[in-house]
């Protein structure tokens, strides 16, 4: 197995003509100062001369967010420790896919044409993309990528609600049942999921910004990467509604989702213009992983 294993042209399931025998993967950076970075792609590659994202075949053993953040590093001098990814898009071909790594800098970044498969990048308004010519895939795709550009899902957890909904022996150690959902939850933050439950449904996946509201005896739960914990003094409803206003005051943009069984405190999240879903659809991608 080589590492230029995922290079080759494949003929989808609607008789397109495709790069990347195990499907392909581009970066989507977005610096709401600069704009979008787009790539000029040179005249001798498929559709050459059209622009569209940095990015290209996936390799064998490798995730399409590994793909996209290394073609990003080979093509625009972007390393991948330099970008924070947001959301994915994936667009199924049936026995090809393309996935859209939505991504936000960390720092201050600069690019610049690393290799002959580009003649240039340039940062470019959102609002502007529409007016260049894209390769046509991009094109077709950019008013749904457009959508959530910029957007974070903030995932807030209500710690009680959900750890009572597991029959695992939590009320012999409340603190403790918190903190093994807390693990659980920086996991699944760093990994991504997808769900129809989520803003864009099945074709999208994430890398939510995780806030587990604990209360009660599982109060003094300490963060780590990945996930914030918020610890409520007296009335736990309270306080979630309180961090899902926060989260939506700090990000009005962002996809705010609030995980509770509790239909009144759904009801006072939806209010406020966050979302909700139960535990067991939680529990549901926890237990997977």
């Amino acid at each position: 197995m080589t590492r230029q294993d995922g290079n080759g042209f494949v003929k989808c399931d609607f008789g397109h003509l495709h790069w990347g025998s195990n499907g392909a993967a581009g970066l989507l950076l977005s610096d709401p100062a600069r704009g979008v970075l787009l790539q000029r792609r040179a005249w001798w590659v498929h559709h050459g001369r059209t622009w569209a994202l940095p990015g290209g075949a996936v390799e064998a053993g490798e995730s399409p967010r590994e793909a996209a953040t290394r073609e990003a590093h080979e093509e625009a001098d972007i390393p991948p420790s330099g970008v924070r990814p947001l959301a994915a898009s994936h667009v199924d071909h049936g026995n090809w896919r393309y996935t859209t790594i939505l991504a936000a800098p960390i720092g201050t970044l600069s690019a610049r044409v690393k290799n002959a498969e580009s003649t240039e990048l340039r940062w470019v308004r959102a609002d502007e993309v529409a007016g260049f010519r894209l390769h046509h895939d991009f094109a077709v795709a950019w008013p749904g990528l457009k959508e959530h550009l910029d957007r974070e899902l903030v995932l807030v957890v209500d710690g009680a609600n959900v750890v009572g909904s597991r029959p695992d022996g939590w009320w012999r150690d409340r603190r403790g049942a918190a903190e093994r959902l807390r693990d659980e939850l920086a996991t699944l933050a760093g990994t991504g999921f997808a769900d129809p439950a989520l803003p864009g449904g099945g074709a999208w996946s994430w890398w939510p910004r995780v806030v587990l509201v604990v209360e009660g005896k599982a109060r003094g739960v300490t963060p780590v990467p990945g996930v914030e914990v918020v610890d409520a003094e007296s009335d736990g409803d309270s306080r979630l509604v309180a961090v899902a206003r926060e989260a939506r005051s700090a990000g009005p943009d962002d996809h705010v989702v609030v995980v509770t069984a509790d239909r009144e405190l759904r009801s006072r999240v939806e209010a406020l213009g966050a979302s909700a879903f139960g535990p067991g659809t939680l529990l549901g991608h926890l237990d997977r992983d």
